[in-house]
């Protein structure tokens, strides 16, 4: 009788990222001493570009951010020149995906505003912004470049809407008002033709942005949707929240069928938000915990089950937010496929930290480094407003980064009101400076007086009018 030896083998993806680890830099190559913002709100506080760090920091009487040049890493002097023309708290910055001097960023005070940061970074403090755009009612919690449209700009605000801003003219070009509560977060496809919003009204949506049409809707009444991530060119979507049994959680998406979701899979039971990630190059998903220190990695695929867990970056120091490099700001000579930019509030420091696929070859790895969005834009904003639709202008990582020749024009704006769908956006606009509020108060004063004195006329008026009523009724009647 011969017995045959069952032998078992772990079955195994063929996966390059497959031993994708995480590494912090050194204490040398981080920015220390820099006062991050103890703000409560869900963003994530910074913005990187192959040139510049961006933090919004701790500030007093008004909203302020630091601007550092990468190479500037060390200990940051407390004195070190902002970016501080808000009048309310900073909530969210963005750079321009196709100029590198020109930073967006919104604000409590309801306005959106665009800078431009000098080569070399600040030599004293920035108070005046290249162009300032009112039209919300309401704070501004979120802003969003158009993927691939030079100077097209989103805004979402506490007044549920979102607008569109043509750049080259200054003003918002459309209002979409499909919301019934806070937005929490925007997700574009590869060529910017739609977006998906969650929402605080508990709703998933896919919205084509030039009509404001809202495509697909998912209500999702049994787990709580925070943050989405289109994923490319794939039609389908990521949502991170929070399951019925308070979990942490993800779920898988079809962009034309919220009906239901495709997949959903349990994370853990912190009760930090999960910042996803996604690396369209390598179909790899990030998930970064806020308040914990944890980055998990998968690999998405097109057939089930669709997420491939790979590894799990671990740190004790916990993340308020994170920052990403834009691809053609990587080191392709380490092989980094990725790198965050990691927000530890409580000791005051911004740490990179690189994803990197171990290989020995010093050489460059075609195979990892595909042919990737670059830095030109496809389209212009009057070629993208009129119907246009066109996917990234791709570049090769092999040349490394090349800083881009578009320069930004600052539009001439002598409007005095921006109407939008037929409504003038400027009409319930709160006043924007404190002069401005103490005209405002000595208008309203002066208003308040005027009536009063209107009032006592009338009142004189009346009383005189009785007393003429009075004098008829008591003359005698003629026999």
């Amino acid at each position: 009788m011969t017995v045959t030896k069952m032998s078992w083998r772990p079955q195994y993806r063929s996966s390059k990222f497959r031993n994708v680890y995480g590494k912090a830099a050194s204490r040398e190559h981080c920015f220390d001493g820099i006062s991050i913002t103890k703000n409560v709100h869900d963003n994530h506080f910074c913005a990187i570009n192959p040139k510049f760090l961006a933090i919004v920091t701790e500030a007093a009487g008004g909203g302020s951010f630091l601007v550092i040049p990468l190479e500037q890493t060390g200990r940051i002097d407390p004195l070190y020149p902002k970016v501080c023309g808000h009048q309310g708290n900073v909530l969210d910055i963005k750079w321009n995906p196709f100029v590198d001097n020109i930073l967006a960023s919104c604000s409590e005070d309801t306005s959106v505003r665009l800078w431009e940061i000098p080569e070399g970074g600040l030599k004293r403090n920035m108070t005046e912004s290249i162009l300032e755009l009112y039209g919300h009612s309401r704070r501004v919690g979120l802003i969003e470049w158009h993927p691939t449209t030079n100077n097209i700009l989103f805004s979402a605000a506490y007044d549920y809407k979102i607008l569109i801003w043509n750049l080259d003219i200054g003003e918002p070009v459309k209002m979409i008002d499909c919301h019934t509560d806070v937005i929490l977060c925007m997700s574009f496809n590869t060529d910017g033709s739609l977006f998906a919003t969650t929402c605080k009204d508990k709703r998933l949506r896919v919205i084509e942005p030039r009509s404001g049409r809202v495509l697909q809707e998912a209500n999702c009444k049994n787990h709580k949707v925070n943050r989405v991530v289109i994923l490319g060119n794939t039609k389908r979507l990521l949502t991170t929240g929070v399951s019925r049994w308070n979990t942490r959680q993800i779920a898988l998406w079809d962009q034309e069928d919220l009906s239901m979701s495709i997949k959903e899979e349990e994370i853990d039971g912190l009760s930090g938000l999960l910042f996803p990630f996604y690396d369209v190059d390598t179909h790899m998903l990030y998930l970064a915990g806020k308040g914990d220190g944890n980055i998990r990695y998968y690999e998405i695929s097109t057939e089930k089950p669709y997420l491939h867990y790979l590894m799990e970056y671990r740190s004790p120091a916990p993340q308020k937010g994170m920052g990403v490099m834009p691809k053609h700001g990587l080191d392709v000579s380490t092989c980094e496929v990725f790198r965050f930019y990691k927000l530890v509030t409580l000791k005051g420091v911004i740490e990179p930290i690189s994803m990197i696929v171990p290989r020995r070859s010093e050489t460059y790895q075609e195979d990892i480094y595909p042919m990737t969005p670059g830095t030109e834009p496809a389209l212009t904003a009057e070629e993208w407003l009129s119907g246009m639709n066109r996917d990234p202008i791709l570049m090769s990582l092999k040349e490394g980064y090349k800083s881009t020749n578009i320069a930004f024009k600052v539009p001439k704006k002598d409007k005095k009101s921006v109407v939008v769908n037929g409504i003038d956006l400027l009409e319930n606009v709160p006043p924007r400076t404190e002069n401005e509020l103490l005209r405002m108060f000595f208008r309203q004063q002066d208003e308040i007086r005027r009536l009063k004195e209107e009032l006592t006329q009338k009142d004189v008026k009346i009383r005189q009018l009785e007393l003429e009523l009075k004098n008829v009724r008591n003359v005698p009647k003629s026999t």
